[in-house]
């Protein structure tokens, strides 16, 4: 039986995670790196996490490729999609989901407490949180060993509801979002990391 303690590393399905919570039989799970990239969803419009490509993507294909034993310790929850705390953008209906993308609720709470600059926002502070945050180095992901420009997806609504808030390669919570698919990224999808997680059965 796996070690279970907050912070700790664990092998599951094919992948390293890091458990971020234990509530009663269940471990709050975040893939240590980040494992892929790809668009928020396929088209620039407004979108909600409900209704977004990334999450049928996780919950679908992705779900999928783990194996029947695996995905019988994986908890489906039932996640609250909140509303942008700067801007009000609204975060939609709540979901049930396998795999999820963490909410800025989350990661402020389980990456050092960062809460109170989510609730209570700076006078200077238009689009990130503080670039002298100092969560913010526990924040930072690696894509294929590497950590520059290794921005990663978080589910929330952005400023507006073409943009989902993201963790920038510094660490920095972009709490005013990248773009869900076109925007200043190379390649004109802006590809974003992606960070699985879950709760798992323990």
């Amino acid at each position: 039986m796996e070690d279970f303690k907050i912070d700790s590393i664990l092998s599951f399905g094919g992948y390293n995670w890091r458990v971020l919570d234990i509530q009663n039989n269940g471990a709050l799970l975040i893939t240590e790196d980040i494992i892929e990239q790809r668009a928020y969803h396929n088209a620039y419009k407004d979108i909600t996490w409900a209704d977004c490509t990334l999450r049928k993507y996780l919950n679908g294909e992705f779900y999928d490729k783990f194996s029947e034993a695996d995905k019988s310790r994986i908890m489906p929850v039932l996640n609250k999609n909140l509303d942008n705390q700067w801007y009000g953008s609204k975060g939609g209906v709540d979901t049930k989901d396998s795999i999820f993308l963490l909410s800025i609720e989350e990661v402020c709470k389980y990456f050092g407490d960062s809460r109170s600059k989510l609730y209570s926002r700076g006078k200077n502070q238009r689009y990130w949180f503080e670039r002298k945050d100092e969560n913010n180095s526990k924040r930072i992901a690696r894509f294929e060993g590497e950590t520059w420009g290794s921005w990663w997806w978080l589910r929330s609504p952005g400023r507006v509801s073409v943009k989902a808030v993201y963790i920038h390669g510094d660490g920095n919570i972009g709490i005013q979002g990248n773009n869900i698919l076109k925007g200043n990224i190379s390649d004109g999808k802006c590809t974003g990391g992606v960070r699985p997680a879950l709760w798992l059965k323990l």
